[in-house]
């Protein structure tokens, strides 16, 4: 029995329309991330960015194995799973009798959907719960956009997604079972999602203490040191 592959895939789009891109992440069947890619689409929509990472993605995997697909666009989930049906049975329009948006991309997904053993599953973004390969691609596609140059690699050199407020605003005072704070310097504190490295060298895991430390993220006694 071949065992199932788990994919991520986003797209992001700084403006929208913006400077755009796109990426995914492939695992295994236990979630361990294997491998990345992502690339940049110019200017262009978040919609686009997003049909573009699911299209590279299926592209990138066997055909005959089976795939989950993980992504967090409720557009690009229903237009292949619901609206597709309707739209080719219409000749591509809309039930409005307009034509369908990115239709190449929606027909290029289409063909390489045929015959494949598919589930999606639609995971929320930007959340301290959500789910840790969608973001992963979710700051993969961002960087892309955002630098317009592709990238890619293996689990040894992940994108380490920004770590996601517990709250939407950061108490100001501090609470015993706050996660978000502030450092004695004055800068907000977060509990990191996921495992890095400080501009110092040194390590940190899930669930440590963190803030801004020059660009990237790090111990908050460091941040005078690095800013």
């Amino acid at each position: 029995m071949v065992e199932r592959v788990i994919g991520a895939c986003d797209g992001a789009a700084k403006g929208n329309p913006g400077p755009a891109g796109w990426a995914f992440v492939l695992a295994d069947p236990s979630g361990t991330p294997r491998r990345w890619q992502a690339g940049p689409l110019g200017h262009s929509t978040n919609n686009i960015g997003e049909l573009t990472a699911l299209e590279r993605l299926l592209a990138a995997t066997d055909p005959g194995t089976p795939l989950e697909v993980r992504l967090d666009s409720t557009y690009t989930r229903d237009a292949v799973t619901k609206w597709l049906p309707g739209w080719k049975r219409r000749g591509w329009k809309t039930a409005a009798g307009k034509p369908v948006a990115n239709r190449e991309l929606i027909e290029r997904i289409d063909e390489l959907l045929d015959g494949r053993d598919i589930t999606f599953v639609h995971v929320p973004a930007h959340r301290v719960d959500g789910d840790p390969l969608n973001a992963i691609a979710d700051k993969a596609a961002s960087d892309a956009a955002r630098t317009q140059r592709a990238g890619g690699g293996t689990a040894a050199d992940l994108p380490v997604p920004d770590p996601v407020p517990t709250t939407a605003a950061a108490p100001r005072t501090r609470t015993p079972d706050s996660t978000t704070r502030s450092s004695p310097g004055g800068a907000r504190t977060l509990a990191a999602r996921f495992p890095g490295t400080c501009p110092c060298s040194r390590p940190y895991a899930k669930g440590d203490t963190i803030t801004r430390v020059g660009k990237t993220w790090g111990h908050p006694e460091c941040a005078d040191t690095h800013s």
